[in-house]
């Protein structure tokens, strides 16, 4: 009998809009994709992440039911995904769930937490399949910050001998990783990517995302707000940094003065800027250039977002962003794909985190193992 060699990957992000499934095997240093499907998550559901995300709202039981709630739907997804592919148990090595992340707290003078819900036992009795989950604290435990930790994966599957590249993912929190020449590798959050955007788009319009950033184009960018939002301390922080809903959320954009009485497609507007700004900022500071520039996640989808970004890299003498598809890989699951391939290198006992990139202490090997 052959051994199982393939790998699930669930995703879902700080944006809370669905759950990603991807299946895939490794072989001859290359990634394939087998196949690839998607849940939504109801309002309902949102509705208590977002509780759960906010001090004063959360409380001990409804983390309990949500995290039951979340695990049964991380397990749908990858049923509905086996069943679609005519992949069974007996198939895959393992399933890489990286669970929707509540908290992240960086450690600072005290010891950091990251906490990511979608109870991984409940993955493995419906799926029968292995599980590998809690992914970030095992860096934590090293002094790290937990994130990113796709970084690896980039290096792994993006890498290319004498070339200096970048990959910015753009989900709910922007991250890049820098790719050198040599096996060279770092990486750090650069700030809110799609997360400010998105609740301010259902706030005021109802919708769970801004498509191709329509809403945002027809409104102007304030200066005074996108300066003071800017002025975030995360902005100026050294590397290695991580950060999410904790430093970026609506309260925080509310209190900015000004904020609520600019008309809310300018400040859909502003809020395209900051995350486009933001990640080329974080690029120019780095005072070098590089030879390809190529961008994963969600954002790669919003138009007004991605020419913002090329317009404010074309301003610090940066090329053009290309899609990840250019290197083999789509770029809306590339996230996905990396949480399969960490699940692989627990299986084989390898470490998945990188310590240039998170500050951790050492190399560790991620997650824990759930077996059905």
């Amino acid at each position: 009998m052959n051994e199982p060699d393939i790998y699930i990957g669930i995703m879902s992000g700080t944006s809370i809009d669905c759950v990603d499934a991807v299946a895939v095997t490794f072989s001859d240093g290359k990634i394939n994709i087998i196949g690839s499907h998607s849940e939504s998550i109801s309002a309902q559901l949102k509705l208590d992440i977002l509780c759960l995300c906010e001090p004063g709202t959360d409380s001990i039981a409804l983390y309990a039911e949500t995290d039951n709630i979340l695990g049964e739907l991380f397990a749908r997804a990858a049923l509905n995904l086996m069943t679609q592919l005519d992949i069974k148990p007996s198939q895959v090595a393992a399933i890489g769930s990286h669970g929707q992340t509540v908290r992240h707290q960086p450690p600072t003078k005290v010891n950091g937490f990251s906490l990511q819900i979608g109870n991984p036992n409940l993955i493995a009795a419906r799926t029968k399949c292995a599980v590998v989950a809690d992914f970030r604290r095992a860096d934590m435990a090293l002094g790290g910050q937990g994130a990113p930790l796709v970084p690896a994966f980039h290096q792994r599957f993006f890498h290319a001998e004498n070339s200096h590249r970048v990959i910015i993912n753009i989900g709910g929190i922007a991250n890049v990783t820098l790719l050198g020449g040599k096996d060279q590798c770092s990486g750090f959050d650069t700030g809110p990517g799609n997360m400010l955007l998105d609740a301010w788009c259902f706030k005021h319009k109802a919708q769970i995302y801004d498509d191709k950033g329509a809403w945002a184009a027809t409104g102007n960018i304030s200066k005074p707000l996108l300066n003071r939002l800017k002025k975030h301390p995360f902005f100026s922080m050294e590397a290695p940094k991580s950060t999410g809903r904790e430093d970026f959320n609506l309260l925080w954009l509310e209190q900015q003065p000004g904020a609520l009485s600019l008309k809310p497609e300018d400040v859909q507007a502003t809020l395209t800027a900051l995350t486009a700004e933001t990640i080329a900022d974080a690029i120019a500071d780095l005072t070098q250039s590089f030879d390809d520039i190529f961008v994963c996640g969600g954002g790669v989808f919003n138009t007004q977002l991605i020419n913002h970004l090329n317009q404010s890299l074309c301003e610090s003498h940066q090329s053009a962003v290309k899609s990840t598809l250019d290197i083999g890989l789509d770029p809306k699951w590339v996230e996905a794909c990396a949480f399969a391939w960490l699940a692989g290198r627990r299986i084989e006992n390898k470490t998945g985190n990188l310590p240039a990139v998170t500050g951790a202490s050492q190399p560790a090997v991620l997650g824990g193992l759930y077996l059905p």
